[in-house]
């Protein structure tokens, strides 16, 4: 038998917004250090800054799950205005996914749900919904907070994203030449 839709979706939601919550307290701790504001910082002009993209990966996992247990998307405590809100946002996120019933987002695999992507409103059914849209659009919502602390110089790497990789101090790997 495969994996169930609660299995593949809301223990990776759980596991990525607890290394997310432990790499909020590097990046706080490097904008002290550093001076450089990172709440605000984006990849590129025009979009989303890391606590927009971190408020909106919260944000998903609630989306994939919501409508599959019937009920409205909460609005959740905390928020992106400074460091204590958006740890309050994912602690509050990871409130909400330890209550969720593996039966009822289970049962939701065949469920009609429709949600908006932009402008767009779009037709899922509900196991096609959480894996081929709400888990990807978590994924990359969580990167690019990521990858914006990444370029603002905060001492992060891929342990510290998903918290299975593991790297001696200082290391980096060879930079490609391209041949």
């Amino acid at each position: 038998m495969g994996t169930s839709l609660y299995g593949a979706s809301v223990p990776v939601f759980e596991h990525y917004l607890y290394c997310l919550r432990q790499t909020l307290d590097a990046a706080e701790n490097h904008e002290r250090r550093s001076g450089k504001p990172l709440l605000r910082a984006a990849l590129a002009e025009g979009m989303f800054g890391f606590a927009q993209q971190v408020t909106i990966a919260c944000g998903f996992t609630l989306r994939a799950c919501c409508p599959l247990l019937g009920v409205e998307v909460p609005a959740l405590a905390g928020g992106e205005q400074d460091w204590p809100a958006l740890s309050e946002r994912i602690d509050a996120t990871l409130a909400f996914l330890g209550q969720v019933p593996a039966d009822a987002i289970n049962a939701g695999e065949a469920l009609e749900v429709q949600t908006t992507a932009g402008m767009a409103k779009r037709n899922f059914v509900g196991r096609d919904f959480v894996l081929g849209y709400a888990l990807p659009n978590f994924f990359f919502h969580l990167v690019t907070a990521y990858a914006i602390l990444r370029s603002q110089g905060v001492p992060i790497g891929k342990q510290d994203f998903d918290g299975y990789h593991e790297y001696p101090a200082g290391f980096s790997f060879p930079v490609s030449t391209g041949r």
